[in-house]
């Protein structure tokens, strides 16, 4: 029987779309699961249907046709082939990114204003990313191999995803509105002093 490590490597690079994709949309609903554990609330398996859903139908074949784009119009791994990706992925392709994610998990919560979330947090959250997205990314573009891409970015979106999913279902957007959540979590599972 053949190893699972081996067999992955083999069906990235035969059957690269439908194995990065799957890989990101798994590593993306895990990072919804994990917030909210962190959060300390049941778990909401509908919730975390909704984001598996968005990643595969949006943002998993997003990410890879969009690297691949990068890839065709900027090849190669020069630093200054490299910082022009960078640039591109945080001008372009986070803003759109951003902007699925937060309409996509209105269409699919059924909210009314399908673009409340978006006008409230974007701002907020693409600042967030832009501390996290163009080190990810310049690691990516300067040192994984392009069949490998998307699947690296889901792994490193699994913390983002985190981040993302709570930010959507009880934060600003703000990094610093998870730290104020750990803390009050924190003082409420602390003992009562006498």
């Amino acid at each position: 029987m053949a190893s699972w490590w081996r067999v992955f490597p083999r069906a990235a690079q035969r059957y690269p779309w439908p194995t990065n994709v799957l890989l990101y949309a798994g590593l993306f609903s895990a990072g919804d699961a994990l917030q909210q554990r962190l959060r300390g609330g049941p778990a909401d398996w509908r919730q975390t249907r909704r984001v598996a859903t968005l990643a595969v139908t949006f943002h998993g074949n997003f990410n890879y046709v969009w690297l691949r784009l990068l890839e065709r119009a900027l090849p190669g791994r020069a630093p200054r082939t490299v910082l022009a990706k960078v640039l591109c992925d945080q001008t372009v392709g986070g803003p759109i990114y951003l902007s699925a994610f937060y309409v996509g998990m209105s269409v699919l919560q059924g909210k009314d204003d399908i673009f409340l979330d978006l006008k409230q947090k974007f701002w907020n959250t693409y600042k967030s990313g832009l501390m996290y997205w163009p080190f990810v990314q310049l690691t990516n573009f300067s040192l994984v191999p392009v069949h490998w891409r998307t699947a690296y970015t889901g792994l490193c979106g699994f913390l983002w995803a985190t981040f993302l999913c709570f930010s959507q279902q009880s934060g600003d957007g703000t990094v610093k509105s998870v730290f104020i959540l750990f803390r009050r979590k924190e003082a409420s599972d602390r003992p009562p002093e006498e």
